[in-house]
C-alpha cells in the first residue's frame, strides 16, 4: 500500500456559506405549503364539498402504505442520479411541478365530477392523491439527503435545524394563517353573528388559497435551489471519487446494520405524530371552535402565541446542539414539551363549556380581565408548543448524521435511501394522523363527517379533542425519548466520524483506493492532527 498523507491545508470540514444555510431549508417550507393544503382538503374540502367523508382519510393512509414500495425506488434513483445540474436539484424541480399540478386537479378539477358519479370521484381522488405523494417524496427526500453536501460541520448542522424550522414556519405557518382568514370571509352568519354555515363549505375559499399556496411554494423552491446550487457537485458526494453503485437488494441490509438510523426513525415518527395530531386543522377547529366556543377569536391568537414562544427555543436548542449534540437537544426539549402538556391535559379535563371561568377567554370585545384559566393555558401551551415545535424538525438534520455514519461504517454514500426512509416515516405518520382524527371523532362523538366550527358541543367531542391534542402527542414524545436513549451519534462521536471521513476523502483525492483508505483510517487516533475537529 502506498503511503498517502491527507492534505494539511485545512481540517477537512465542508462548511456552508450563511446564505446557503438560510435558503436551502426553504425546500421544507415549500413542501409544507402543500402539506397544509392536503390536510385542509381531507379535513374540510373533501368532506364538506365533495362528500368523500371518511373514505378520503382512510385512503390517505392506504395510499401512504402503498407508497412504501416507491420510496426506496426514488431513493435509489437519487443515489444514482448524476446530471449537469447535479444530483438533488432535478428532484426538487420535478417534485414542485408534480405537486402543483396535483393540487390543482384535487381542488379545481375534481369538483366538476358530479355527485351522481361518486365512484368516479373516489377513483379520481385516489389516482391524483397518489401522484401528489410521488411529487412530495421527490422534494421532501432532497431536504434530508441534500444536507449531506451542504455542510458536515457539527457546529453548523444544528443551525440547519433552526433554519429548517423557520422554513417550515414560512410554508406551514403562512397557510395556517391564510386559510382561516379567507374562510372567515365566506362564513354565513345569523343576525346575532353566529356561524350557521362555515366558509369551509364554499368552493371559493379553495379557489383563492390554491393559486396563492402554489405561488408561495414555487418561490420557496427557487430560493432553495439557489441555496444548494454550489454544493450539488460530485466533489461533495461522500468520500469523493467514483461513487459505488448500491444494488437495491443491499439497502435492507444497510438499514438493518445502521442502528442509529433505526432509532432515529422511531424518534422522528414520535415527533411527527405529535406535531401532525396537535396541529391538525380539524383538531384545532374542534378545540377552539367547539370546546372553547369561539374559533374566530381564539385560533389566530393561540397560533401566534405558539410561534412567538418557539423563537427562544430555536436559540436554546441550537446552543444545546452545538455544545452537547443534537441527541441531547432533542431529549431535553421533548421532555419540556411532555411536562408542559401534562398541565394542558389537566386544564382541558377541568374545562367546562357552561362556565366562562373554566374556558379560554380573550377580552377583545367588551373589555374585562383575562381569566386565570386562560393565563395558565397560555403558560403551559406556549412553553410546550415552543419546545415541541422546535423539536419537530430536529430529527431531519440528524438524518445527515446517520448518512455520514453509513459512509464511515461502509464507505457507501447513499443519502437518497436515507432520506426516503425518513420520508416514508414522515408520510406514514402524517397519513395515520389524519385517519386517527377521523376515527377518533367517529368513535368518541359518533360523527360520520369531520366537525366544523358550526358543529354543536358534546362531551364526546371534548373527549376526542383531549385524546388528540394531549394524550396521543404525549405518548408519541415518550416513544421519542425511549428511542433516543440508545442513540449513539452524540456530538463527540460525530466529530470523530467527520474527522475519519475527512482523512479518507483526502487520501482518496491523493490516489488511494477506497478500500485502502477505509483500512488505513478507522479511528480518530489514526487521523492527522490537522484534520481533527
Amino acid at each position: 500500500m502506498k503511503n498517502h498523507t491527507p492534505d494539511a491545508s485545512g481540517n477537512g470540514l465542508n462548511r456552508a456559506k450563511p446564505y446557503q444555510l438560510v435558503l436551502f431549508p426553504l425546500n421544507n417550507g415549500a413542501t409544507n405549503v402543500y402539506f397544509v393544503l392536503i390536510l385542509s382538503y381531507v379535513a374540510q374540502f373533501g368532506s364538506s364539498i365533495l362528500h368523500l367523508g371518511i373514505f378520503a382519510s382512510l385512503m390517505v393512509t392506504i395510499m401512504r402504505v402503498c407508497d412504501a414500495i416507491t420510496d426506496p425506488i426514488i431513493g435509489a434513483m437519487m443515489d444514482r442520479t448524476s446530471t449537469r445540474i447535479g444530483k438533488f436539484r432535478p428532484f426538487m424541480i420535478l417534485g414542485s411541478v408534480v405537486m402543483a399540478l396535483s393540487v390543482v386537479a384535487l381542488y379545481i378539477l375534481l369538483p366538476f365530477i358530479p355527485e351522481t358519479m361518486m365512484p368516479l370521484r373516489y377513483v379520481a381522488f385516489t389516482v391524483v392523491y397518489f401522484i401528489w405523494v410521488l411529487g412530495y417524496t421527490f422534494q421532501t427526500s432532497v431536504t434530508r439527503a441534500g444536507q449531506t453536501v451542504l455542510t458536515n460541520d457539527p457546529n453548523q448542522r444544528p443551525m440547519f435545524t433552526i433554519f429548517n424550522t423557520v422554513g417550515s414556519l414560512l410554508g406551514m405557518g403562512i397557510m395556517q394563517f391564510l386559510i382561516p382568514l379567507v374562510k372567515a370571509m365566506y362564513d354565513v352568519k345569523d343576525a346575532a353573528g353566529n356561524v350557521i354555515t362555515s366558509g369551509y363549505a364554499n368552493p371559493m375559499v379553495y379557489r383563492i388559497i390554491t393559486p396563492i399556496g402554489i405561488g408561495i411554494s414555487v418561490l420557496l423552491t427557487i430560493l432553495a435551489i439557489i441555496g444548494i446550487a454550489e454544493k450539488d457537485r460530485p466533489e461533495f458526494y461522500g468520500l469523493g471519487g467514483k461513487q459505488e453503485t448500491v444494488k437495491l437488494s443491499e439497502y435492507a441490509q444497510i438499514i438493518k446494520a445502521n442502528k442509529p438510523m433505526q432509532r432515529l426513525m422511531v424518534a422522528g415518527a414520535g415527533c411527527k405524530l405529535a406535531l401532525a395530531i396537535a396541529t391538525n386543522t380539524t383538531v384545532l377547529l374542534a378545540l377552539y371552535g367547539i370546546v372553547m366556543g369561539n374559533y374566530n377569536s381564539l385560533y389566530l391568537p393561540m397560533m401566534v402565541l405558539g410561534y412567538v414562544c418557539a423563537v427562544p427555543f430555536f436559540l436554546l436548542s441550537m446552543r444545546t446542539s452545538q455544545k452537547k449534540g443534537q441527541q441531547a437537544s432533542l431529549i431535553r426539549y421533548v421532555s419540556v414539551a411532555l411536562i408542559c402538556y401534562v398541565g394542558v391535559l389537566v386544564l382541558l379535563l377541568v374545562s367546562n363549556y357552561g362556565n366562562p371561568s373554566l374556558m379560554l377567554s380573550f377580552p377583545f370585545e367588551g373589555g374585562g380581565a383575562i381569566n386565570l384559566y386562560t393565563i395558565l393555558f397560555i403558560l403551559f401551551f406556549g412553553v410546550g408548543y415552543g419546545a415541541y415545535y422546535v423539536t419537530a424538525d430536529m430529527p431531519i438534520p440528524m438524518v445527515a448524521d446517520c448518512s455520514d455514519y453509513e459512509t464511515y461504517r461502509s464507505g457507501k454514500y447513499i443519502p437518497g435511501i436515507m432520506g426516503t426512509m425518513f420520508s416514508l416515516v414522515d408520510k406514514l405518520v402524517s397519513s395515520l394522523a389524519q385517519t386517527l382524527v377521523a376515527f377518533i371523532f367517529l368513535a368518541c362523538a359518533g360523527l360520520a363527517d369531520l366537525p366544523t366550527d358550526s358543529t354543536p358541543y358534546s362531551t364526546g367531542i371534548k373527549v376526542a379533542v383531549i385524546i388528540m391534542f394531549c394524550v396521543i402527542p404525549m405518548l408519541a414524545w415518550t416513544a421519542t425519548l425511549l428511542a433516543m436513549k440508545g442513540y449513539t451519534l452524540t456530538g463527540a462521536k460525530m466529530k470523530e466520524i467527520q474527522a475519519v471521513n475527512a482523512a479518507r476523502k483526502t487520501a482518496i483525492e491523493q490516489g488511494m483506493s477506497l478500500e485502502e483508505a477505509m483500512e488505513r483510517y478507522q479511528t480518530v487516533d489514526q487521523v492527522p492532527e490537522q484534520l481533527r475537529n
